[in-house]
């Protein structure tokens, strides 16, 4: 849980290796930077981040400071370009995101990033709610990194495929349709299975997101609270996963490819007509709809209402390694962009969910409408879903136990090619062969 210090835990793969880096720190960083004294700055980040004109702005505010910014496109793929660098001692931009779901293999070499109480982390604690400045923490006590946002889950649906189902469509009504306060999985499920029979089409597409959500929803998920692995025996895993099994094999899932969805088609051809939605997901897929020659008048929307209560997935962090030249710089840098004024800005580009408080407030207040969904209030609705959020404990396997040993065999599942007991078999086979005996 995120209340929890992390401990550190059986190594990720390779990860003692990379203990073993000694990078040691990098150049003092000198003069502040000015129009006499450039500096270039790096920032690697990954996803929808939001951040382009804010590099622009920090750049004006900032005389003397050059941002050079790479974007990779997903999470998964930054995680391993991240520690690829680590294991070669260099690399790393002097701003790094870090993304929740790997956070705690890099707790396992916090010490290759500077400490950020150097640089006056402890002055600004305050503006995080505290768990996810408790998660950018490591067990000495080291702030490694200042958070970005979260990903508190709201559920999108498409108003135009409930209606042409018989169902309701208004937000409120959809809400309470899935059970309001009492929604759960079961509904949900329940509801699939009548969608399907009425329209033949899916309901959600593809398995490994909703189990994603699923996971991150028990108060412990692949791990306990102490860094212990949780999955082997786990009664309310197993549950969980026979519970979305039949759904699938009934024929829920569209069977799509994460993150791709066929270049956005999916999402405007009536492929399935919800999607579990944290925060960030917004900005995905609103440009998985430009993608496809969709956007406003697509029929997604989004309600206030998610199966089993609230859930968190997701949100990043920005640290600065040991390895990067202007270390001073660097860090002053991060903590303008997750400052609550850049995270106002940044929710707008992105769509996603603020972590600083002050921000939070600000976008209830301003109740912005969303035009690709419908002109809902999603800052409104993400502030809600947050209620009673606390992050869960990651371990430093948890992302490859969500994506090498959990979603073959839910492809399997979506492809119609395995029985649950036969997917389950198969998570824990690729769980002592890729965690357990690695």
């Amino acid at each position: 849980m995120g209340h929890t210090r992390l401990k550190r835990t059986t190594a990720l793969a390779g990860a003692a290796a990379l203990a073993a880096v000694a990078t040691g720190c990098g150049g003092g960083g000198g003069e502040p930077a000015s129009a006499d004294n450039p500096v270039e700055l790096t920032v690697t980040t990954f996803g929808t981040f939001g951040y382009d004109d804010l590099y622009g702005e920090y750049e004006e505010l900032n005389p003397g400071v050059t941002i050079k910014a790479t974007n990779i496109d997903r999470g998964s793929n930054a995680r391993t370009d991240a520690f690829t660098k680590i294991a070669a001692g260099s690399g790393l931009s002097d701003v790094t995101a870090i993304e929740e779901g790997w956070l705690g293999s890099i707790m396992e070499v916090s010490d290759q990033f500077v400490d950020l109480n150097e640089h006056g982390a402890a002055d600004i604690k305050d503006n995080w709610v505290p768990w996810k400045f408790e998660q950018g923490t490591d067990p000495e006590g080291r702030v490694i990194g200042y958070g970005t946002d979260i990903g508190p889950q709201g559920l999108c649906y498409n108003g135009k495929l409930f209606e042409e189902a018989g169902l309701p469509s208004d937000r409120e009504e959809v809400a309470e349709l899935f059970g309001g306060d009492d929604a759960t999985w079961e509904t949900y499920f329940e509801l699939g299975r009548e969608y399907q029979e009425t329209t033949g089409k899916a309901w959600y597409d593809q398995s490994g997101f909703v189990w994603n959500s699923m996971v991150n929803q028990l108060d412990e998920g692949y791990y306990t609270a102490d860094g212990e692995l949780n999955v082997e025996g786990n009664e309310q895993l197993r549950e969980r996963f026979d519970l979305l099994a039949a759904g699938t094999l009934d024929g829920l899932s569209a069977n799509q490819t994460q993150f791709d969805w066929g270049n956005g088609q999916a999402f405007v051809d009536g492929s399935f007509a919800t999607f579990v939605c944290p925060g960030w997901m917004l900005g995905t897929i609103e440009g998985q709809l430009e993608s496809a020659g969709g956007g406003e008048g697509s029929g997604w929307d989004f309600a206030d209402v998610f199966p089993g209560g609230a859930s968190n997935w997701g949100g990043a962090f920005l640290s600065v390694p040991e390895t990067s030249e202007h270390p001073e710089e660097a860090a002053k840098l991060a903590a303008w962009l997750t400052a609550p004024e850049q995270q106002v800005k940044q929710s707008a580009k992105a769509n996603n969910f603020p972590s600083t408080i002050e921000a939070q407030e600000k976008l209830v207040e301003d109740a912005e409408p969303n035009p690709v969904f419908n002109d809902a209030p999603t800052g409104v609705i993400l502030a809600s879903r947050a209620e009673g959020v606390v992050a869960q404990f990651k371990g430093p396997h948890d992302s490859v136990i969500q994506e090498n040993v959990f979603l073959p065999p839910l492809k399997r599942l979506d492809a119609g090619t395995a029985t649950a007991d036969e997917a389950w078999d198969e998570a824990l086979a690729l769980l002592d062969d890729l965690v357990v005996n690695n």
